[in-house]
């Protein structure tokens, strides 16, 4: 197993290894892979399966700590029920994180050090947030992301020696984010840390302790919901009480990014109508802005960012491609109009023009009851000009009336 650090010439380890390592598993701030096995089980009616529990390992590259923030929100289903155990056929979450953990230092580490060694008593999974930063360009001596230190020699081991010990026998391992999933933007062109995706890491081969590639679920930050709807999926499947749910050639969950952005965009119909947003606060379609929501595959639009609520497009943002393998490089410059929309809109603009007049036509009609069709003025208070069509539009609305009731012998 690779090693990316050395022992710095002239360091003192000797303040490490006087302070004793907390093992007493009555003790708070012991390791949780030593607290959990004394914790009482769950009763069978919640457990429903053959795994009481499981180890999340959160481990943390070159990250902002956005995808933290969004599984914090998630509520389908919600961190806290999977923490107690309260989702019937999931198993129970010990949770290892460098925020959350009540644990620190030594006695954090010493978690991923049993895992490594095959001691825990349960299985465990891998999620990293984050891109990973290529240590073999970190100098002799220098790092990029640091995770403890060695207990016997005091040499700091990287976040990405962790993964590379862990992952063989992880149940399976998550990229959560796009950082993660694909590199994001620190490995934008031109960055001198070589970062990238776990997935470029561990290489296409890889395959974890039962069988799985690495599962990918991009955004910046993705939305929370479908971390854990991922997570519980892959849960089920471990603990037999469900299939393999579907992914697709890039390892994404294919029930949430398969559709594009703009087939579930709230504007999407302006599109179609050729009326495009001129500046931010607009009503109709933000294309023109530098949306690129017709080709990025991401279900923000329809699920939003927290409890069903938000998300880009809902808010009146543009689409920056965020979910995508080509974020940021190909998406940029961000908030400019892409290239292809010139061919796109100015189509719809002809097109949707002709379509959004028939439309008006037929909701003019529509917009009448039977008893005000031969009546020149609506009985409502609160017109303000007459709206009995006249002219080539009544020419208009009778044929087209005539032919939608011709089977029935009507008028």
């Amino acid at each position: 197993m690779a090693q990316y650090t050395k022992v710095v010439p002239g360091s003192t380890h000797g303040e490490l290894e006087a302070k004793p390592l907390i093992t007493d598993p009555d003790d708070p701030l012991a390791p949780v892979a030593l607290r959990s096995p004394q914790r009482p089980k769950r009763s069978e009616l919640v457990s429903q399966g053959p795994l009481e529990k499981a180890y999340l390992f959160w481990i943390v590259g070159a990250s902002c700590d956005g995808c933290t923030i969004a599984i914090s929100g998630a509520t389908h289903p919600r961190v806290e029920d999977l923490l107690t155990g309260r989702v019937p056929g999931l198993p129970r979450i010990e949770l290892v994180h460098t925020v959350l953990s009540v644990e620190s230092g030594p006695e954090w580490t010493e978690n991923l050090r049993l895992a490594a060694e095959g001691r825990l008593d349960a299985p465990y999974l891998i999620f990293w947030e984050g891109s990973i930063m290529d240590e073999t360009v970190s100098g002799e001596y220098g790092y990029w992301m640091g995770l403890g230190e060695d207990r016997a020699d005091g040499r700091q081991i990287t976040s990405l020696e962790w993964l590379d010990r862990l992952a063989p026998g992880a149940a399976a391992v998550l990229s959560i984010g796009t950082c993660a999933c694909w590199g994001g933007i620190p490995a934008a062109a031109g960055n001198p840390t070589n970062a990238m995706g776990v997935m470029d890491h561990l290489g296409k081969d890889y395959r974890s302790a039962l069988g799985l590639p690495v599962i990918n679920i991009p955004g910046c930050s993705p939305v929370g919901d479908n971390i854990t709807e991922t997570a519980a999926a892959a849960l089920l499947f471990l603990n037999g009480l469900a299939p393999l749910p579907e992914f697709d050639e890039l390892g994404r969950p294919a029930w949430l990014f398969t559709e594009t952005v703009h087939r579930h965009c709230p504007r999407a119909g302006y599109y179609e109508e050729g009326v495009f947003a001129h500046s931010y606060g607009d009503k109709e379609c933000l294309v023109e802005l530098g949306c690129w929501g017709p080709i990025v595959q991401c279900n923000i639009a329809e699920r939003g960012i927290v409890d069903g609520h938000g998300g880009c497009m809902n808010m009146g943002g543009i689409c920056i491609g965020c979910t995508m393998p080509g974020f940021p490089d190909k998406f940029s410059p961000i908030y400019e109009r892409p290239p292809g929309a010139l061919l796109s809109t100015n189509t719809n603009r002809v097109m949707g023009g002709f379509i959004r007049r028939m439309r008006q036509l037929s909701q003019t009609d529509k917009m009448r009851s039977a008893r005000w069709h031969d009546s020149r003025d609506l009985p409502s208070g609160w017109g303000r000009y007459k709206t009995q069509p006249v002219g080539a539009e009544r020419l208009i609305h009778r044929l087209y009336s005539r032919k939608q009731h011709s089977h029935e012998g009507g008028r």
